[in-house]
């Protein structure tokens, strides 16, 4: 029995590399021909997977938010109710998703208002969803820290988790051990 993950659909793989391509040039910097190129289709037939780049786009992220939405609520369930391992596990995907996809990040920082606004509204809706699983499990953790600096100290620690893309890395495991002490070490200050 094989152990390894399934290859990537043909879909994924135009939207890896359009991601990829996206948070290099630019939305605007990258046409459909380029994207069918680099997965070996012609840019017509990338109209056989999506209506066109915005769709691209679109999935990319709202895919993102709801993948992190989604995994941050699994982790919650899964850790019965600790908060300390609801937040070690919170801060651990995070982590990963932040060293795994970069140009999802890149891609979010400069192309979200490129979004159509049911889009972008639907993006940010989930984004909010996910720092109030955060904000929770802080809360429960520092219960006489108010909501207001508990929600600051969330969004800190996305902004360093989300920095990964402007970092020249050590290499995984260093980096990842990094980001994991810092992130703990800013929600503990909050009771400092």
């Amino acid at each position: 029995m094989s152990t390894s993950a399934a290859a990537p659909t043909r879909r994924e793989q135009i939207l890896s590399e359009a991601a990829r391509l996206f948070a290099e040039r630019g939305f605007h910097g990258v046409g459909v021909d380029e994207i069918g190129a680099a997965v070996g289709i012609s840019g017509p037939g990338l109209y056989r997977h999506f209506a066109g780049k915005d769709a691209m786009l679109a999935e990319l992220l709202v895919g993102i938010s709801e993948r992190l939405l989604t995994g941050g609520r699994r982790r919650v369930e899964e850790a019965d109710g600790d908060p300390a391992a609801v937040l070690a596990s919170l801060i651990d995907g995070h982590i990963d998703f932040a060293l795994d996809d970069r140009a999802l990040i890149t891609l979010h920082d400069r192309e979200l208002d490129r979004l159509r606004d049911a889009d972008r509204k639907l993006v940010r809706q989930l984004q909010r969803q996910y720092v109030e699983l955060w904000v929770a499990v802080v809360r429960e953790l520092h219960p006489g820290v108010g909501e207001a600096e508990v929600r600051v100290a969330v969004h800190a620690v996305f902004g360093l988790l989300n920095s990964t893309p402007h970092l020249g890395t050590p290499g995984r495991e260093a980096t990842e051990s990094l980001l994991r002490r810092l992130a703990h070490g800013a929600f503990r200050a909050l009771s400092a």
